[in-house]
């Protein structure tokens, strides 16, 4: 947990300029540190902690960090996100399923997006948004797929300048290409989110699948039984099925996680996912007590 008896964050709209700079990432761990910036070390090329507890093993003890990059020196970089590191993040994501870059603007052009302190290109050709955190205002992380554009606040981590992920057989960096002329200035995730989600019509089933209703086992039949391209769309329609039923989210987790490895998703993908169904379900249901899972997630980015 952070101990706020460390030093604040030594954040300035050059702070990632400079970090960024270091010609090595064992070099730009101990910058962070020395600033009082808690990181932990991620597998090289890659965003998995190399720390048994994740982004809660950081810290900004130079002592530790040379440690831990004496011990792998091409680790990658990673920052928690939120009050530990008085930081947030906005990531516009690109990928062959869409571009968040679109979504992006048209918040930025409702005033909910505006005055980052820095951009940073990723290296599949997305951006980081980063703002500053507001003293005491939990802003827990979230994500929103139709949208292409997530958001890193409490509960989450991102992989940090100058670390480099391996994209199509080639390592790429994480790259600061715009700094502010402006204040930066925190912003309202809730707003934000429900921008980019606003409520939805409830989820029509798949073609040929069976009506709202079911037993559990049924709805875990159909995910486990759908072939690769429809996998995580029943998921989808499983889950918001039984979150509409009364199910709990930990029943959810309980029938359709099995279901969902064997037609061959992956257990952060499952869990986002029926994550993302509960929190559809309670905005269709306002006066439901179903909604998003308080259990901290280490989103990586």
């Amino acid at each position: 947990m952070f101990n706020p008896a460390n030093p604040i964050p030594e954040w300035t709209v050059s702070t990632m300029q400079r970090v960024a700079a270091e010609p090595t990432l064992a070099g730009a761990a101990i910058r962070y540190a020395n600033l009082g910036i808690p990181v932990f070390p991620c597998v090289p090329g890659g965003k998995q902690p190399l720390t048994p507890n994740g982004f809660h093993d950081a810290t900004s003890s130079a002592r530790v960090v040379h440690q831990w990059w004496q011990r792998t020196p091409d680790a990658n970089i990673g920052l928690p996100t939120g009050a530990r590191t008085s930081v947030l993040i906005v990531d516009v994501d690109v990928h062959s399923g869409g571009s968040g870059f679109a979504a992006f603007e048209r918040a930025r052009s409702e005033g909910l997006a505006e005055n980052w302190g820095w951009l940073v290109r990723t290296p599949s050709g997305g951006i980081h948004a980063y703002y500053p955190a507001e003293p005491d205002e939990e802003q827990r992380s979230w994500q929103a797929p139709s949208a292409h554009v997530d958001f890193r606040g409490d509960g989450g981590y991102i992989i940090a300048p100058p670390s480099r992920i391996e994209v199509d057989g080639a390592l790429r960096p994480y790259d600061v290409i715009a700094v502010a002329t402006h204040p930066a200035k925190s912003l309202d995730a809730v707003r934000l989110r429900q921008f980019l989600e606003p409520p939805r019509r409830p989820v029509a089933p798949p073609s040929g699948l069976p009506p709202k209703g079911c037993r559990p086992e049924a709805l875990a039949r159909v995910v486990a039984l759908t072939p690769e391209g429809g996998r995580n769309r029943a998921l989808f329609w499983a889950s918001c099925r039984m979150a509409e039923d009364g199910q709990s989210r930990a029943n959810a987790v309980s029938s359709l996680m099995p279901a969902a490895q064997h037609a061959g998703l992956p257990d952060r993908e499952i869990e986002s996912t029926i994550d993302s169904a509960f929190r559809t379900a309670s905005r269709l249901a306002p006066g439901s007590r179903l909604g998003p899972t308080q259990r901290n997630e280490a989103i990586q980015l």
